[in-house]
């Protein structure tokens, strides 16, 4: 194992931003908007907001107490933290295999951003109007495995140069731009929205409280819906806030910090629909989406035509692309951090050694994602494409497993237990986690995550 020397962050306002930003990615600004379309509107956000309290905001405190207790990465946390002859460690692999997984769909879908950016940037989207043609584009562009793997390669040499340079000098100074350029654009966006000429009713759909989808798809559906959205949008459970919680001080209790991501990541994800259900309203006839019609290809077609039939839409339509570009690399360089970090743990290898090894790898491994979609697009497994298998494997499985086993090492007495978890994330000035939780986290939350995983898997 690797003694190197641990960096930590220059400051409290660059662990806040790079920790949202793992959080923060194209589940909130497209995936979010989408599902609560397809789901009623404001009611769908209520129950979202409520569960994500609930279950994301403890179990984010957990993962994060973990990190700064060991000061280690997922790849040797639990070794460091666990009671001798356990097997907690084991679940490392579980860690550093969904961190792999994530980004061989990922960073192909960050590619698109790019090449989205880039066709609005010169004007080439605006000669096609209509969703048809908008959709016959889009199906273009992900079949062609060429500009697929130019894209795609582009992401990954970006994000990896990005973290070879270290904590400080790489990660946190760019992250840091990228997020505060995010918010910025967020909120340019979600102003301009709001002055369009429908923009009431879309914000009337968005967050007053309706039935209307309760009654469509049923009570059940709604909730689920709502659980697996804000369980799986902090990215919580594979180590990759673990992370950033090992390069912080003590000097922050840590659920004063876990509100602080927690609220920016919704923050995004509510700005995110005001930008889209206005724009929706005015030009698409009031159409979100259905539960039917949840996916990629919304943003690159509906929304592709909203942009393109309104005044200034190349612009409103390169800033909107570029806006996701930074949501997508933030995430992706806050994963890869969590892959090198555990490089260095496990080896005596240098960063950037380390990351031009990594960069190599993932470009062999995205091939399958890639040809997935294009040369072999007839294949499936269990009637999945290759895409579509490692988000399940992902979403569904790997991110509310890590978390179940993060809940029970931090609450079991054979794990690192209660009272080490309380007084690892109670140490320091701010918000205090009290000792009457201790009954729902240890009971009540594990259970909750499990009936997530097994509707999940259904």
């Amino acid at each position: 194992m690797s003694n190197t020397k641990r960096e930590h962050f220059s400051s409290r306002l660059g662990f806040i931003l790079i920790s949202a930003g793992c959080a923060i990615g194209l589940g909130n600004v497209y995936r979010f908007p989408i599902t609560t379309g397809a789901f009623g509107g404001a009611t769908f956000v209520f129950i979202y907001i409520a569960f994500l309290l609930l279950l994301g905001l403890p179990v984010m405190t957990m993962e994060l107490a973990v990190g700064r207790a060991s000061q280690r990465s997922i790849a040797t946390s639990f070794d460091v933290l666990e009671k001798p002859n356990s097997k907690w460690h084991l679940t490392k692999f579980i860690g550093i295999g969904g961190n792999f997984i994530l980004m061989m769909f990922y960073t192909v879908i960050s590619g698109w951003m790019l090449m989205y950016f880039i066709k609005y940037l010169n004007g080439s989207m605006l000669n096609l109007q209509g969703v048809e043609s908008l959709g016959n584009e889009f199906l273009s562009m992900v079949s062609n495995p060429v500009s697929n793997i130019i894209a795609t390669y582009s992401t990954i040499a970006i994000c990896f140069l990005i973290c070879s340079l270290g904590l400080k000098n790489g990660v946190e100074r760019i992250t840091k731009g990228m997020m505060l350029a995010l918010l910025t654009l967020l909120i340019g966006l979600a102003i301009y929205a709001c002055t369009l000429p429908k923009a009431l009713d879309g914000i009337k759909f968005y967050l007053v409280p309706s039935l209307d989808g309760i009654r469509k798809y049923g009570f059940l559906n709604v909730m689920t819906a709502a659980m697996g959205q804000s369980f799986f949008t902090l990215s919580v459970g594979i180590g990759a806030i673990a992370i950033f919680g090992s390069y912080i001080d003590k000097k922050k209790r840590l659920l004063g910090e876990a509100i602080t991501i927690v609220s920016l990541d919704t923050f995004v994800a509510i700005m995110a629909g005001l930008i889209i259900f206005p724009a929706c309203f005015t030009f698409n006839g009031g159409q979100t989406a259905d539960a039917t019609s949840v996916g990629a290809s919304f943003l690159f077609t509906t929304l592709s035509s909203i942009f393109n039939s309104m005044p200034g839409g190349r612009i409103i339509g390169t800033l909107f692309f570029l806006f996701m570009i930074f949501a997508a690399f933030s995430t992706v360089i806050a994963v890869f951090e969590t892959i090198i970090s555990s490089w260095l743990e496990l080896t005596n290898m240098k960063r950037r050694t380390i990351s031009i090894i990594n960069a190599v790898l993932l470009c062999v491994l995205v091939l399958p994602t890639i040809f997935g979609n294009s040369i072999w697009s007839n294949f499936t497994i269990f009637g999945k494409s290759i895409m579509d298998l490692e988000d399940f494997i992902v979403s569904n499985l790997l991110l509310p497993f890590g978390s179940f086993v993060y809940v029970l090492f931090c609450t079991s007495r054979y794990g690192w237990g209660w009272n080490n978890y309380l007084n690892e994330v109670n140490t320091g000035e701010g918000l205090s986690v009290p000792k009457w939780l201790r009954f729902y986290c240890s009971y009540i939350l594990p259970l909750i995550i499990l009936v997530v995983l097994i509707i999940s898997i259904i």
